[in-house]
């Protein structure tokens, strides 16, 4: 039976550490506003109700720290991507890709977290130097 290897070289370690930090300083970024009262009175003008935003702050605020340090990389990127389909699909409700109400910069950020999804945290994370957290917890 044929058996597939991943090659990896510091470099590959390095890009995937280069794609974790970024992703993971733009949610931390991206999180600030969500703690204002002006993210609430959005989400209420969609339906949802605007306590929704400190949650969806929280979520991209620690989601953003767990890509960082390689800890829990695998579930805040599903936390995250969930949060970035329902940004593509039910705020702005795929009306265009570039522009205004487009959804570039989402879906990229999508893209980024199944990526880290399917690869996990990588050697440069914390969750490879410890070693004992379970592949599914990294």
């Amino acid at each position: 039976m044929a058996e597939a290897t991943l090659r990896t070289h510091i470099l590959h370690d390095i890009t995937h550490f280069g794609l974790r930090i970024v992703v993971g300083v733009f949610f931390m970024v991206h999180s600030q506003m969500k703690f204002g009262s002006g993210f609430g009175k959005f989400l209420s003008s969609l339906g949802l109700p605007a306590e929704m935003a400190v949650l969806i702050g929280l979520l991209e605020l620690l989601g953003g720290i767990f890509l960082i340090v390689g800890v829990l990389s695998r579930i805040a990127s599903s936390l995250i991507a969930i949060d970035m389909l329902g940004a593509i699909i039910y705020v702005k409700k795929l009306k265009s890709f570039s522009g205004n109400d487009g959804i570039e910069l989402e879906l990229l950020a999508f893209i980024i977290l199944l990526t880290i999804i399917v690869l996990g945290p990588g050697r440069i994370s914390i969750s490879h130097i410890a070693k004992k957290i379970p592949r599914f917890l990294q």
